[in-house]
């Protein structure tokens, strides 16, 4: 039986920051919006949604962390494993256990996504099975995306795309093109996360027959994606001067970002890379911290 680290380092901490940050910038646009358009009245937001929100996505992302646990476990992706221990791949824990895990992390995220939808609109619940489906799709099923190289897509969209333009709009009931920014930015940094994680597993995945993006484009090439993925939010930063000068704030995450790239520039391999993982999540947070308190103050 795993003992309860193992469960808890088998959630992927390291990930987290990939639920969080789509939130808190999504919150951000949404104060930026909530002023009234007459006279620039502040009309302020109702944080429990802000709340719900999050647990939604710190639901899926965990529930797609097992749900990719037990998938790569079973079929035997993990055997061979550079990177932290996977619960079903070292045998710590039953492959039915690890499943379990996963359809009740999705389950909890779905009745919070439920409630969101019936205070807000039907259709979010459409949304939220799409994005349930993909939490279990990515390595799940006959032919899962992510074997495909469709992983670094799916982030984008789901916790780019669709976790920050959707917490603008259950908070306001509307989308602006702040939002849409701030959510191309997020799912950017989002996606460099499992750029840099597939770049680690290259020739594992290639053995084991999972053509991710990293083993598509190779080496040098993932190296190169890795890099203008995380320029991508400063340059959302200045795009956002025209909504306020206070957006310029996430700029003060670019050290992070160079932390980020410099095992990757530097040519790291298998484990000189997990750093870059840390750093790229540390920077998202950051940049989507700084970027909400500009949006809101401004």
């Amino acid at each position: 039986m795993a003992s309860v680290k193992q469960w808890i380092d088998g959630a992927r901490p390291r990930t987290l920051p990939n639920a969080i940050a789509p939130v808190v910038a999504g919150t951000g646009a949404a104060l930026h919006l909530a002023a009234d358009s007459v006279g620039d009245r502040f009309i302020g937001i109702e944080w429990w949604k802000a709340a719900l929100a999050l647990a939604v996505s710190l639901s899926l992302i965990v529930g797609v962390n097992y749900a990719n646990d037990y998938s790569d476990g079973v079929r035997g992706t993990d055997d061979d494993r550079v990177g932290p221990m996977r619960l079903v791949g070292s045998g710590a824990a039953s492959p039915g256990a690890v499943k379990a895990a996963a359809f009740g992390c999705l389950g909890v995220g779905a009745v919070c996504g439920l409630v969101l939808a019936l205070v807000t609109a039907w259709w979010l619940v459409l949304i939220g099975a799409i994005c349930i489906a993909g939490a279990w799709f990515y390595t799940g099923g006959k032919k899962p995306y992510g074997y495909l190289g469709f992983g670094e897509v799916a982030v984008f969209l789901f916790f780019g795309l669709v976790a920050v333009c959707g917490t603008q709009y259950v908070l306001v009931e509307r989308v602006d093109w702040v939002g849409v920014l701030t959510a191309i930015a997020v799912g950017s940094l989002s996606s460099a996360v499992l750029v840099v994680n597939n770049l680690r597993d290259i020739p594992t995945d290639t053995e084991s027959g999972k053509i991710t993006v990293a083993v598509r484009l190779g080496d040098a090439k993932t190296r190169v994606l890795f890099t203008t993925l995380t320029v991508v939010p400063f340059v959302v930063s200045l795009a956002l001067v025209a909504a306020t000068p206070w957006a310029l704030i996430g700029l003060v995450a670019a050290p992070l970002v160079y932390i980020a790239n410099k095992p990757v520039i530097g040519g790291a391999n298998g484990m000189g890379l997990i750093p870059t993982l840390g750093a790229t999540g540390q920077a998202m947070l950051a940049w989507s911290v700084l970027t909400a308190v500009g949006l809101a103050v401004g």
